[in-house]
């Protein structure tokens, strides 16, 4: 199935999701280029909210650009395949191999603003990310390595302390509070 087919049949768990939703499905729609960083307006990214097996933790990095703790994610680079995106993001950033996903489907949707920043000293303006994240588990005991170019440190928080130590207020409201809830309903 296709990213388009993917979105457009995802049931959206609040307000947020579903306008959210219909602003992708239409810049999809008129914007071929949707996938790539080169739109300078919005691209798709993937992010993964990596559990632990009891469902009482998350891993975090902490992220340069953000300079927050943070989920993990990506950009898509012209790759359809977000699930592959996320999971490779997720090997990437903190070394974990195990990770299977719980649910092939859409965990949830969002539309994330990037303010402008410098990024291998170019700068980047701000833009935004049409972001589609999925859940997986992993393995508390595997080892974790700090991607130092993405970012400073790894590590698993209970649910509790990932809304406290993050310091981005929209992301604790809008994003990580509604994926913390969807994990345990």
């Amino acid at each position: 199935m296709s990213l388009f087919q993917d979105i457009k049949n995802y049931t959206p768990l609040n307000e947020q999701e579903a306008c959210d939703r219909e602003l992708m499905l239409d810049f999809m729609i008129r914007n071929p280029d949707h996938l790539e960083r080169g739109n300078r307006i919005a691209h798709f990214s993937a992010s993964i909210w990596t559990v632990n097996k009891e469902r009482t933790k998350t891993l975090m990095v902490y992220h340069n650009i953000y300079d927050s703790w943070s989920w993990i994610g990506g950009h898509a680079d012209g790759d359809e395949n977000l699930r592959a995106v996320a999971l490779r993001e997720l090997q990437e950033e903190t070394g974990v191999k195990s990770a299977r996903l719980l649910n092939p489907e859409i965990f949830s949707l969002e539309m994330l603003t990037v303010n402008g920043h410098m990024r291998r000293g170019l700068y980047v303006p701000s833009h935004l990310h049409m972001n589609v994240t999925y859940l997986a588990e992993a393995d508390e005991s595997e080892a974790l390595i700090v991607n130092e170019s993405e970012n400073q440190a790894v590590k698993w928080f209970t649910f509790e302390d990932a809304l406290k130590v993050s310091t981005e207020p929209w992301f604790v409201e809008w994003i990580y509070r509604k994926l913390i809830e969807r994990c345990r309903s």
